[in-house]
């Protein structure tokens, strides 16, 4: 007995270091991929900053170079749904005039898929109309991020909700006949 059970004892502490071995394995591939995900958030900011103050320096093509072909601009105004396109073709006579916005992101939240080429986020802004949330999807292609949708929206205060609320409800309603006639 005492034989077999010395024959099993290398097996058992063989089979130990393994399973510790995996353990330690995991924990820095885990640890390898949280500071790839750290490194990729401190890119992401990075790249949102630089979008920002490219569009506050009025340089159209740094702006826009940061879009991707198929990139979406929505913004405050309900009829504000552009392509890329219609949105530079909005932007350009601001850029032409030196007359762009200046917005200052005062906090931003960043998050990823599991493989790290998407990221979403959202942001609070200091901008010319008060505070505005941005929201927006980046897609990482060849290790360069770009902008896939970027989304802007006034901060109302919930106070104030049913004030704007009346201020809006005429171009609401004509809004809502224009999209969808047979609704009253």
């Amino acid at each position: 007995m005492k034989r077999i059970i010395l024959l099993f004892i290398p097996f058992f502490f063989s089979s130990c270091i393994v399973v510790i071995g995996n353990s330690e394995q995991k924990a820095r591939e885990k640890q390898t991929q949280t500071l790839s995900f750290y490194h990729k958030k401190i890119q992401v900011n990075s790249f949102l900053n630089q979008w920002h103050k490219d569009v506050a320096n009025s340089d159209f093509d740094a702006y826009f170079g940061k879009m991707s072909e198929t990139a979406v601009f929505i913004g405050t105004d309900a009829s504000e749904n552009w392509t890329v396109q219609q949105f530079k073709d909005f932007a350009k006579p601001h850029f032409y005039n030196k007359k762009t916005w200046d917005f200052k992101a005062l906090e931003r939240n960043v998050y990823f898929n599991s493989k790290g080429d998407i990221a979403w986020f959202d942001e609070l802004l200091d901008t010319w109309m008060g505070i505005c949330r941005g929201s927006g999807v980046l897609l990482c292609k060849n290790g360069n991020w770009e902008i896939e949708q970027y989304v802007l929206s006034i901060v109302i205060p919930n106070e104030f909700t049913n004030q704007v609320i009346e201020i809006k409800k005429e171009k609401d309603t004509q809004i809502i006949q224009q999209i969808k006639p047979d609704q009253q």
